[in-house]
Parts: structure tokens; sequence; C-alpha cells
């Protein structure tokens, strides 16, 4: 198993070693020399087109990404959170998801979003503040972005428990009480970071006693900000799911095979009706924590370059090179389309136009309410006053 490449060792002396890989059991089923390994409880099927695909994903997800920094970096975004090195554990998580499954994503899972047939120009519209949410959670299965950090995770629990309670009412009283077959699954995204807060551990109450089909996917990315995963707790991520009466399982984060065959099998296990499933996925945040973060004030260079060697790209395209599953023509395309991609996003981003002030008001609730037609009546009178009715769009 691959140990983490460096042993960061907590002020109070005796609190370390928690974030090791090499300390706990790693699923992996691709290594970072992109050989391919076996797991006597993780099976996935593999053949050229999936690779292909899942390697597709992972370089559009990480153009995304770099087209976001660098379109902050210029003023044309408010912030941005980067995915780098993130990628394989979104992406073969997401690949995981059935049409009717929902996602409950944080504000980094580009990849994610992008998997779940979302145009990446509406992610940048979020990020340049020209909207509240950005898609349609019905219709792509996806809730909008979290900035409350683990708010999500009970979002998805709740979610879970109206689908375990629609399929109750569904099977009427000849079905056994536990059985959920068939039924959609919730799956909540956050960071090692939120795991420390109350709302992600109310979840996992709710989750466990009411054997909720839902699917908690931690991407201990290694860096809350500017704290490393051995300040928040004592004993790996996956494992706080014994106290709470479901199982845990880490896997290798930088492993897009890995990542797809654990979360299949978590995926099943809730619409079998067996209950909720913590997965860590252990992978690094190779960027900083957003674009408005200076991570080199809290971690070494050569921690950073070490966790590069682990590229979950590069694995892939290793694999697909040594065994002669992919072309140059291939990676020619998929570079192709990245650009594409790329100068089709800042396209539109700096063609977006700013929403009437006004539009604020649309939206927030399903139907009318009092005192937020008085808040949109003051603005327009405001705005009405103004010695320059132009100058703020209506």
């Amino acid at each position: 198993m691959p140990a983490s490449p460096v042993s960061r060792v907590a002020a109070t002396g005796d609190l370390r070693i928690v974030g090791q890989a090499g300390s706990e059991a790693l699923v992996q089923l691709l290594t970072p020399e992109g050989e391919r390994v076996d797991h006597p409880d993780y099976v996935v099927d593999a053949p050229a087109e999936r690779l292909q695909s899942l390697y597709r994903d992972m370089v559009l997800a990480r153009r995304v990404d770099e087209e976001g920094t660098a379109l902050q970096r210029q003023g044309q975004l408010g912030l941005w959170a980067s995915l780098r090195g993130q990628e394989a554990a979104q992406v073969g998580s997401a690949r995981a998801l059935m049409a009717d499954d929902m996602a409950f994503p944080t504000y980094r899972e580009h990849a994610v979003v992008l998997c779940r047939g979302v145009d990446a120009v509406q992610i940048m519209a979020i990020f340049r503040g020209l909207t509240h949410g950005g898609w349609d959670p019905h219709r792509f299965g996806l809730a909008p972005y979290s900035i409350v950090i683990g708010s999500q995770a009970l979002h998805a629990v709740g979610y879970a428990l109206g689908v375990q309670r629609d399929a109750a009412r569904a099977r009427g009283p000849a079905r056994p009480a536990g059985q959920t077959t068939g039924s959609p699954v919730a799956v909540a995204y956050f960071g090692d970071g939120a795991a420390s807060q109350g709302e992600v551990n109310e979840a996992f109450v709710w989750a466990g006693v009411y054997n909720a089909p839902v699917v908690f996917f931690c991407q201990n990315n290694q860096w809350a900000i500017s704290q490393p995963a051995e300040r928040q707790t004592r004993v790996p991520l996956y494992r706080r799911a014994d106290g709470f009466g479901f199982p845990g399982v880490r896997v290798d984060g930088n492993d897009v095979l890995a990542v797809l065959a654990v979360t299949l099998s978590a995926l099943q296990r809730a619409r079998d009706g067996g209950g909720p499933t913590l997965i860590e996925a252990f992978t690094y945040r190779i960027g900083a924590h957003t674009t408005a973060d200076d991570a080199t004030r809290y971690r070494s260079l050569a921690e950073v370059e070490t966790w590069k060697l682990k590229d979950p790209l590069e694995r892939v395209k290793a694999f697909l090179h040594r065994k002669q599953l992919a072309d140059p023509a291939f990676f020619e395309q998929v570079g192709a389309e990245s650009d594409a991609l790329a100068a089709r996003l800042r396209r539109k981003c700096l063609g977006m136009a700013d929403p009437p002030a006004l539009a604020m008001f649309d939206h927030v609730y399903a139907g009318e309410h009092p005192p937020l037609r008085r808040q949109r009546a003051h603005l327009a009178a405001y705005l009405d006053s103004s010695p320059d009715p132009g100058e703020v769009p209506r």
C-alpha cells in the first residue's frame, strides 16, 4: 500500500499519522505507475471504452479548473475553488451514479457537475456572481453548490429519507420494510474539514438510525484550508462510521477505477436496503484552498511535488499506453476537445450580461411572500430615484 509522502506530527506530540494511507487498508485497482492490481472485494469492468471515457472526463474537468483559475486571476470571476488533484475521486464517484440519484456537492465538485450533464458555463456564472443556483436540480439530479460547510450532508439525508418513505408507500405492506431495491440514492460530497462540522455528524446520526439510502463521500484532500487532517481526528475518517452503525471504506482517491468500484458497491448496498456507507477518498488538493488562499504559508512545496507523482490523469494515461487501449489520435482528440471547451468557456464568460437588479427577488420562495414584496418595492423605488436610471439594470 502506498504511504503518505509526508509524516506530519501535530503540536500535541502524540497526535500523529492518522492521515497516512499506509497505516490503514486502502482500496486500489490502479497503481500510481499505471499498473492494474486486483482487490478481493471490489471488481469493476474496465473495457477500453470505459477507461477512455473516464480519462476524457478527468481531462475536461482539469481544463475547466485551469480556465476558472485563469479567469479569476484576470478579474472575471469573484473566486475559484480548484479541484486539481481530485479529478479521479469526483469522476469515479459521479460515473457510478444513476440518472435518478441525487448528488449534493460542495463548491469544489466541478467534475461531478460536468458528469451530471451540466454545461460548465453555468459553473462560471456562479463564481461570476450572476446566479444563485446555476442549474435545475431535478433535471440533472444535482443540488446547487453548498457554500455553508457541511450543510449538504443534512440535505442529502433528508432527501434520502424522502426517497425511503416514497418507496415504502409504493410497495405496500407485502414487501419487507427495509427493502429499497431500485430506489434512488442520495450522495453527499464533503471534505475532511467538513467532517468536523456538527451538521455532518448529525447527518451520520440520522442516516444510521433510519437506515437511509445515502452515501457519504468524503474527499480527504489532507488540508482543511490550512489545517492538516491529524489536527481534526485521532483515527482515519472512514472509521468514524463505526460509531454511527454503518460501514466505512477508504479508497485511493487518485485511482478512478477504485473509486468507481467502491462507489458502485456503496450505492447498490443503499438501493438494496443496506443503509448508508461512508467513503473516504484519500487524495490531495494540489492547488490552494481557493484563489483567495496562499497554500505556501502552511505546507511545503516538496509535499505538493511528491503528490504530483500520483497524478490521477497520468496513471490512467500510462495504463492506456501500456495496454495499447488508446492510440495517439485519441489523446490528440481529447486535447483538442479540451482546448475548444476552454475557448468556449472564456468567450461565454466574458459575454455574460449582468442580471437585472430586481431579479434577485425571483425564485426565493415558491409563492407570494409579503416581506419579500416590500423589499423588492423598496429597491425599485431606490433605483427609480437614481440620477442615472441606466447605471443599474432593472
